[in-house]
């Protein structure tokens, strides 16, 4: 491995699809149908404040590497890749107006500041939703190869020492994996990786030498080089955006939820049927989550809480229903490591379809402490968001306006609990 392999710099070339997660194609052409007026901000942050990003991520530079892939958009093999993405029936996944959205794409501008009193960058971008929601990942993942590249240098850390350091973890990864032939997982880990080509290098060992056990990866340019499934379907944004929308209109947040699940089978039917459980709660999940619904979709995904209760709390579900569990799948994908997936394969595996979106640990695990970095929706058309989450910790929005929808959170449960007891 050597180090010009797998270091790179800013002046070189980067393919917008680097960047990004699958899912903000999939989300992205529902907001191009249903949702073209809609102006949607993403805003940055640093849960670590103890270890803020500006003291190796200046403005300018980072502005710099994302002006570098705006002024480029998608490039005419990256939108011929995903004319040719298949869904199930065979059908196109995106349809021509999208792609076409995708070609002449320009992305909002950024705004990069740095905070006077904390120091901190300040990160924001508004735009169209199916465009700016772009910026999310390609965001977080240049601000994160930023950082690990200028501390490096300040620190006098040699980079060829880390990057062996890092495959050597991964090789010890690999070892344990081959004699688990029973896991199944895929890559998740863009956002917050080490560096592209890191992120590269390890989905192309895992292509190779671990063909029972990684299904895919969530970064479409990597899927596209290793023809590798690429995998996604829609994340938080998605109904908290909604919500939001709801709450503009002067009707309930959490009613956004419901409309929003209805769209997506609508738009995608079975196909991307993979239900995210946590925006609001597990527990105003389970309560709306209709039979019809358990029946109708693929499975569920756990992002917050703890994975262990959740999961039993899947299969008690299905069972509840007479749906067998092992005809369902159950994604976990929230802060795993390779010690926490071996123990919720080892509990599940029999019970239920487990399949791990494996992050952080996968694609920045070199030995240097990751950075905790989130890019949220932060507004739909001037109205605040609100993520409540399975994990206190990682409620999202005004405090006003979280007690707002908590409230709401916690009538529509009631309400459906005494329906239940009506029945």
């Amino acid at each position: 491995m050597s180090e010009k392999e797998l270091q790179i710099t800013p002046e070189q070339k980067r393919f917008l699809s680097e960047g990004i997660d699958f899912y903000k194609l999939t989300m992205g052409q529902v907001a191009l149908e249903q949702f073209t007026d809609t102006e949607v901000t993403f805003t940055f942050k640093n849960r670590d404040a103890e270890y803020p990003i500006s003291e190796y991520v200046s403005a300018e530079a980072l502005k710099s590497r994302l002006d570098k892939i705006r002024d480029q958009g998608f490039t005419p093999e990256e939108i011929a890749y995903f004319a040719g993405i298949e869904a199930q029936d065979s059908n196109k996944r995106f349809d021509e107006p999208y792609l076409n959205f995708l070609s002449n794409i320009k992305l909002p501008e950024v705004s990069i500041k740095q905070n006077a009193k904390t120091s901190e960058l300040e990160i924001q971008t508004t735009g169209d939703w199916a465009a700016v929601s772009l910026w999310e990942t390609v965001i977080m993942s240049e601000a994160n190869e930023e950082y690990y590249q200028q501390k490096l240098c300040a620190d006098g850390i040699d980079i060829n020492s880390v990057l062996e350091n890092g495959d050597q973890l991964l090789s010890q990864k690999i070892e344990i994996l081959k004699k688990r032939p029973d896991i199944k997982f895929a890559d998740f880990g863009t956002r917050r990786r080490f560096s592209a080509d890191w992120q590269d290098h390890v989905v192309g060992r895992l292509a190779s030498e671990l063909p029972d056990n990684f299904i895919g990866t969530s970064n479409p340019w990597l899927a596209y080089k290793y023809e590798v499934n690429p995998i996604g379907t829609y994340a938080h944004e998605m109904p908290m955006v909604y919500a939001a929308l709801s709450d503009k209109d002067g009707n309930k947040p959490i009613d956004g939820h419901s409309a929003m699940m209805n769209d997506w089978f609508d738009r995608y039917g079975k196909d991307l049927s993979i239900a995210l459980t946590d925006t609001f709660t597990s527990d105003l999940f389970f309560a709306e989550f209709t039979p019809e619904q358990a029946n109708s979709w693929n499975g569920v995904r756990h992002d917050s809480g703890d994975a262990l209760e959740f999961g039993q709390r899947v299969i008690d579900y299905y069972k509840s229903l007479n749906i067998d569990p092992l005809s369902k799948t159950l994604i976990f994908s929230d802060g795993l490591d390779l010690d926490k997936i071996i123990e919720l394969a080892d509990k599940f595996n029999h019970q239920i379809n487990v399949v791990f979106g494996w992050g952080t640990t996968l694609t920045n695990d070199l030995g240097i402490r990751p950075n905790n970095i989130v890019m949220k929706a932060t507004k739909a058309n001037q109205v605040n968001t609100v993520k409540l989450s399975d994990s206190t910790g990682k409620h999202t929005g005004p405090d006003e306006k979280i007690t707002y929808y908590i409230d709401d959170k916690d009538q529509r449960i009631a309400n459906r609990l005494n329906l239940q007891k009506a029945i």
